[in-house]
């Protein structure tokens, strides 16, 4: 059977961390930021973990090359 090809566009979304995690940046950060709130792009800078085990799963095998 031939190797996994890791998938690009996931690659270039998401990273595992240390302890298997998934992290991710927030969406909505692009454009349009004068009528959003300060404390909202504050928020938006930060990022996250992926937090349902199904789609971190997933993203994980993406990810494997």
């Amino acid at each position: 059977m031939p190797k996994m090809k890791t998938h690009k566009g996931a690659k270039k979304r998401f990273k595992v961390t240390g302890t298997g995690e998934v992290k991710r940046r927030r969406a909505f950060k692009s454009h349009i930021l004068t009528k959003k709130t300060s404390k909202r792009k504050r928020r938006l800078r930060r990022s996250e973990m992926i937090t349902v085990r199904g789609e971190a799963k997933r993203i994980k095998r993406l990810l494997q090359a």
